[in-house]
């Protein structure tokens, strides 16, 4: 019997990947001329801006892709954006509305710090939801999944929310979902969406923060002091990277797929399963015949397996990622964790993937 049901988010294919480099490209030409691309960008708080040029040219640029009224980077990353996000959402009240599920743990330590209250509701559960985003003075709802069994649809979520308070401040956690689904928070009426631009192949601690034109000038009041503006030349080696992630993104989404079927197939003895789902990023969940999970993870390294992330998916990652299951996977399903592995092929091709899984067991086997 299957233990592993996962619900992946529905991936960009590849054809529409290459649609939406070339859209972000189309965006460059019509913010930038064809010198001022070429350059480095600048740096300081200009004056009238309060942040370099380079950087509100490439924020423009952000918030016309994912069709926002504005954007801002952020410093921070992922973790960062969410947290300004809180912070400017948090003038409505302390009661934050999230999903019934282990908060995602960088998160519950932003969540704690600000002494924000938890109401939790059932995101699959729309009349559930109502009621308690009644209750809440904004809303957080992450894209990817917390939990093996979670099947909820954003746009869904968002709409019952709004549905029920309609000037709620909701909040997306849009990490690892960014230019894999065809749609984030801020394109299906939330209030912000915010991201990793270095999951998307960017600068180490850049992030953005995508929405409404209100709430994004309270950011930019915030962090008003130069030591927190993404100076221009992070802001263009951002936007350059981000040009070529849809791409990777889709054929690595692709990969996973393939490395699923096969290892269902039964083509690597010892694996009893494995399904594709968006544990933080999009991976291949593989629960092994036996809880020697630890033991496969010691053993992957030395056939070229990266042990752990850097950015989760950044510019530096090419080797295919063996890791152990996230964080809320784990807290949601501790049962299994001995079993589990986190498989991401990066830029790695499913012979790889599935070469290294299978000398890592024999290895193990023979110890």
């Amino acid at each position: 019997m299957s233990q592993l049901t996962g619900h992946p988010l529905t991936a960009l294919s590849l054809d529409d990947a290459m649609k939406l480099q070339w859209r972000l490209v189309d965006l460059i030409h019509t913010h930038f001329d064809g010198h001022s691309i070429l350059e480095a960008g600048d740096r300081g708080v200009v004056p009238g801006l309060g942040r370099p040029r380079a950087t509100a040219r490439v924020e423009e640029v952000l918030a016309d892709f994912f069709g926002a009224e504005a954007a801002a980077l952020v410093r921070g990353a992922g973790t960062g954006a969410i947290r300004v996000a809180l912070q400017a959402a948090r003038s409505a009240g302390n009661r934050i509305l999230v999903h019934r599920a282990p908060i995602y743990p960088t998160t519950k330590v932003t969540l704690e710090a600000m002494q924000l209250v938890v109401v939790e509701a059932d995101f699959h559960d729309l009349e559930e939801l109502k009621r308690a985003a009644g209750q809440a003075d904004l809303a957080l709802v992450q894209h990817t999944r917390q939990r093996i069994a979670d099947r909820y649809d954003l746009g869904d979520v968002i709409a019952a929310i709004r549905s029920a308070a309609p000037n709620l401040p909701i909040i997306t956690d849009d990490n690892y979902a960014v230019l894999k689904a065809p749609k984030i928070g801020v394109q299906l009426g939330a209030t912000a969406s915010t991201f990793s631009l270095f999951k998307l192949l960017g600068p180490e601690g850049i992030g953005c923060v995508a929405g409404q034109s209100a709430f994004i000038e309270r950011i930019r009041k915030d962090a008003y002091s130069g030591g927190l503006q993404v100076q221009g030349p992070e802001a263009m080696d951002a936007l350059r990277g981000l040009v070529y992630a849809p791409v990777a993104l889709a054929m690595q989404a692709q990969v996973v797929q393939e490395v699923v079927d096969r290892l269902n197939a039964g083509e690597v003895p010892g694996v009893a399963e494995a399904t594709v789902a968006n544990a933080q990023s999009r991976v291949a969940l593989v629960r092994l015949e036996e809880p020697v999970a630890d033991r496969v993870l010691a053993a992957a390294p030395r056939f070229g397996a990266a042990p752990y992330p850097v950015g989760a998916e950044s510019r530096y990652e090419v080797a295919a990622m063996f890791y152990r299951p996230s964080g809320t996977v784990r807290a949601d399903r501790p049962d299994l964790a001995p079993y589990l592995l986190r498989i991401n092929p990066m830029r790695a091709g499913t012979d790889t993937v599935i070469r290294v899984l299978r000398l890592a067991l024999s290895d193990i086997n023979k110890s």
